[in-house]
């Protein structure tokens, strides 16, 4: 595999702003990496893999390419969701930090998720309430972000019953919210969880309280716990390979692991077998429909001997399934390993909303690094992410 040691390089003889440079560059990877996998998936979600080679050629999609509508590089709802998990948390920190109130995490998110959904049911900003805590901030008034692209009924449905669960809740218990669910919903919008700098246990508890907010299934909380676990590794420069084991360590110390840490064991070792990579090999692993399914198709495609970016992102969305999620999660984890200056530079330049995501990926790092946005000024100063 390309560039072997993923995540890997030593930090012990890097001075601060060095570490600061790598860290800052991975967060704005990893959220830039998924909207350029879901931008290159979503035209294809639907399509089975040989609905993709006669379409495309026998090599599947090689590039960006247009929409049923003729417009190349448009996200989804999973890059959207992401972007509100980042903008949660980041109001969930700067609660902590102005007020002293800490354990609003998941509460924060669900807010943020409730922002989402305006931009599902609405063409523009709905109006605000005067004591309104949810139409607020600065991500919500994005034009760019009032489309409806296919979102999770899961996702659509949770939201609408408002539940806030306990986030110290145990992970691998059933959520009262559509208990059946494990829809790969959780999963794609989990990443920023594993960006705080938290412990990856922290990370991984966080990220499975919040996906009890619109699925109940546990493989879906204990999927996206390990998903933001894996980026936490990546992120304090694990390699993948061990990222992906020390996540599958957290994991299993949760009841009912067992279908998520199949589907990991299954994508590692797929990983290590010898020979090209190839979508027969992804689909091995399932549609990625589900939770645990697209987590294994993301880890394998990240883990798989490729040679370029590139190409693990291509691999990542040419299958029958649900190749925009697939893309997400496979982006956010090659740029948290790698950092955005590793990402395909002509289809970055084409993905919807690349400008207002950088921004939000570092105004991301400077609160859970500094407490502040921009010039020593404290981030809840701003109507940017009021602390709520």
């Amino acid at each position: 595999m390309w560039g072997r040691n993923v995540g890997g390089t030593a930090t012990g003889d890097r001075t601060d702003w060095q570490r600061t440079a790598v860290r800052r560059s991975r967060v704005r990877g990893c959220l830039l990496g998924g909207a350029i996998g879901d931008a290159l998936g979503n035209p294809i979600e639907f399509l089975s893999l040989d609905g993709i080679r006669r379409t495309y050629g026998e090599q599947g999609v090689t590039g960006m390419v247009p929409d049923a509508e003729g417009v190349t590089g448009r996200v989804t709802d999973d890059t959207q969701m992401t972007l509100f998990t980042a903008e949660g948390l980041i109001r969930a920190h700067a609660r902590a930090t102005s007020k002293g109130i800490g354990g609003a995490g998941t509460a924060c998110v669900q807010r943020a998720y409730r922002r989402w959904l305006d931009t599902q049911n609405y063409p523009a900003p709905p109006a605000r309430g005067g004591d309104d805590t949810v139409r607020t901030g600065w991500l919500r008034t994005q034009p760019w972000l009032y489309a409806r692209r296919a979102p999770g009924n899961a996702c659509l449905t949770g939201l609408a019953v408002g539940h806030v669960p306990d986030p110290f809740g145990p992970p691998g218990e059933p959520g009262p919210v559509n208990p059946q669910s494990k829809g790969c919903g959780t999963v794609m919008r989990s990443a920023p969880f594993g960006l705080t700098g938290a412990r990856p246990d922290r990370m991984f508890t966080l990220a499975a309280a919040a996906s009890r907010i619109t699925h109940g299934h546990p493989t879906a909380s204990l999927s996206a716990g390990a998903f933001a676990a894996i980026v936490g590794y990546l992120l304090q420069g694990e390699s993948g390979p061990a990222a992906v084991l020390r996540a599958m360590d957290v994991l299993r110390r949760h009841a009912g692991h067992e279908e998520t840490t199949a589907a990991l064991r299954n994508a590692v070792d797929l990983a290590g077998e010898r020979g090209r990579p190839s979508a027969e090999r992804v689909e091995s692993l399932g549609a990625a429909w589900i939770a645990e399914e697209a987590l294994a198709i993301a880890v394998y495609c990240f883990l798989a001997r490729t040679d370029s970016v590139a190409e693990a992102l291509l691999l990542s969305v040419n299958h029958s399934g649900d190749s925009d999620s697939t893309g997400s999660l496979c982006g956010n984890l090659l740029g948290a390993a790698y950092g955005d200056v590793q990402l395909p530079v002509e289809w970055l330049m084409l993905t919807e909303g690349r400008t207002v995501i950088a921004e939000l990926a570092d105004d991301f790092s400077l609160q859970f690094e500094h407490g502040e946005v921009a010039h020593g000024v404290p981030v809840h100063s701003f109507d940017r992410y009021p602390g709520n």
